[in-house]
């Protein structure tokens, strides 16, 4: 009797276990596995979030921080639900690893500023060499060279780069579409244009409807025609400097004449190019079905 009331005190003074309480019913939201699955799991709760998403795995936990921070031990990892940032603790470092530690971040932050020079410098010298070249080219191999070594050497640091940019942006003046515009309202108007081309005087004062003309700009292959058609184009004056003024013993007067002409033959040719294909967009008309196809 006595051993049975003993043991009936100690059965009353021993917590009752519970199964369902909250510690039993924890689901680490990565692997979605159970504390009754792997009892020795570490768990954390990291954030804010409450019920299933509330306990996560330790290791499940950090295998997610490393796919987000991807190497990057400075990176913040917040929660995907509540948006909370973990917080992360690290063991203290040594003093000489907190010295590369801290050497490793400056060199982390300096190099996109570092990379961004680099290419602005290299950008800016093969501008100047690009200019160097011109010069040579337009005036002459010797003579550019005079006014090169003649030069202050801060006016040609400073000048010899905007040769591509001021030929660059020569090149974006649309000139040709105000001389088309002109074409368009004036040449009807015009009695040999008339004798010249009969067929656009018939069509031209009927305007069935006016099409859509493309931004060429924005395209961007257009862009990179008008990028190559610039830089190429002091090669290209100097070539028609030579073949059409031969006669000139000025390099420089040969180029600019040659340039000049280069100009205008493209010009002329581009307007009426455009011209005759507006003229088609005008006029296209669009078919009836064939009756055997149906």
């Amino acid at each position: 009797m006595t051993s049975y009331t003993t043991t009936m005190e100690e059965c009353a003074t021993k917590p009752l276990s519970r199964p369902n309480s909250v510690d039993d019913r924890r689901t680490c939201w990565v692997c979605f596995a159970t504390i009754e699955d792997d009892r020795s799991a570490e768990w954390v709760r990291p954030c804010r979030c409450k019920g299933t998403t509330k306990w996560v795995h330790q290791m499940c936990l950090q295998r997610w921080i490393d796919e987000k921070q991807r190497g990057n031990s400075m990176a913040k990892v917040m929660c995907p639900q509540c948006n909370a940032e973990y917080s992360i603790t690290y063991p203290e470092l040594g003093p000489i690893v907190y010295i590369l530690d801290l050497v490793d971040r400056f060199i982390y932050k300096v190099c996109p500023f570092a990379a961004g020079g680099i290419v602005v410098g290299s950008v800016y010298w093969t501008a100047v060499t690009y200019g160097a070249v011109t010069v040579m080219q337009v005036l002459g191999h010797k003579e550019g060279l005079d006014v090169m070594e003649r030069a202050d050497p801060l006016f040609l640091l400073i000048g010899l780069p905007t040769i591509p940019v001021m030929l660059i942006l020569g090149k974006m003046v649309r000139w040709e579409d105000y001389v088309l515009r002109l074409w368009r309202k004036h040449s009807p108007k015009l009695p040999f244009w008339n004798y010249l081309f009969p067929e656009e005087s018939v069509k031209t004062p009927i305007v069935p409807r006016i099409p859509t003309e493309p931004q060429s700009i924005s395209d961007p292959i257009s862009a990179t025609r008008v990028l190559c058609g610039a830089l190429i184009f002091p090669t290209i004056a100097t070539m028609c400097g030579k073949l059409m003024f031969s006669s000139l013993t000025s390099n420089l007067q040969r180029t600019i004449l040659g340039g000049i002409a280069f100009v205008a033959i493209k010009g002329a040719l581009k307007v009426f190019y455009k011209q005759q294909q507006y003229l088609r967009q005008v006029h296209r008309k669009v078919q009836d079905f064939p009756e055997e196809s149906r």
